[in-house]
């Protein structure tokens, strides 16, 4: 099943998006004398220009931007040996969930016994799940114009840019950010003696603990994620430009 939630709105793949209620019209201005002001501020129009321009130049905060935080859980370690068997993302701003997708994926290959311990996904809860064709289209939808994150970005971008590869489809050329690299950054080592995904989580109180399932784990890692942008607020980076000073932290 894949499950598309918003604030506002709940959408299943078999049955398309539906979306939150359309605000109502601007009520009529009930006279023509109400419409006219009684006074008027005359601006010059040069500054009033100037200032817009400058106002559209601006880049948006980390604060501002909206991400699409990625988890996968795969069949082993490597794409050319393991398949996707779930796939999860949450969009958030401002630290603020704004959506999620979640599905099973049917990976077509057993699940190995060590990798149904971790996240404890058996061969029986995959066998009516929809295979990546036809969840994959879905996700790449739902993370469309968002900054991609994830925690150990290139384990789950090199499984997606393979899954594109095997559904023929283009790789969509996501700004990707690593969570992972971002920590490494900014924890200091009395604060943690690891920057992994559950460490992180614990340390910064996420109000879901992961566990090797993809949806809780990229709650988790949205929750981190916030956490990180107020941190390098107060270093004085507040852009993504920014951030991009820092080798392996954004690609």
């Amino acid at each position: 099943m894949v499950c598309v939630t918003r604030p506002t709105a709940t959408a299943r793949a078999a049955g398309g998006y539906r979306y939150g209620k359309v605000p109502p019209a601007w009520g009529e201005i009930a006279s023509q004398e109400a419409a006219v002001p009684r006074s008027l501020t005359l601006v010059e129009p040069g500054l009033a220009e100037r200032d817009l321009a400058e106002h559209d130049l601006a880049e948006p905060g980390l604060a501002e931007l909206e991400f699409a935080v990625i988890d996968l859980e795969t069949t082993g370690w490597s794409p050319g040996a393991a398949a996707i068997m779930e796939i999860a993302a949450v969009r958030v701003r401002g630290g603020r969930r704004q959506g999620e997708f979640a599905s099973l994926v049917n990976p077509g290959v057993p699940v190995p016994p060590g990798i149904e311990d971790l996240t404890r996904i058996g061969n029986w809860m995959l066998a009516a799940a929809p295979k990546l064709p036809a969840v994959l289209p879905g996700l790449l939808d739902f993370a469309a114009g968002r900054i991609l994150v994830a925690h150990n970005a290139p384990f789950d971008i090199g499984f997606l840019r393979a899954a594109c590869a095997e559904c023929g489809l283009a790789w969509p050329g996501f700004t990707v950010l690593d969570t992972v690299m971002l920590a490494r950054q900014l924890m200091d080592p009395d604060e943690v003696p690891d920057c992994k995904l559950g460490t992180l989580a614990g340390f910064f109180r996420a109000r879901t603990k992961p566990s090797h399932r993809a949806l809780a784990d990229a709650r988790a890692t949205a929750d981190v994620l916030g956490w990180l942008i107020r941190r390098l607020t107060h270093r004085g980076i507040r852009t993504l430009d920014e951030l991009r000073a820092w080798p392996d932290v954004v690609a």
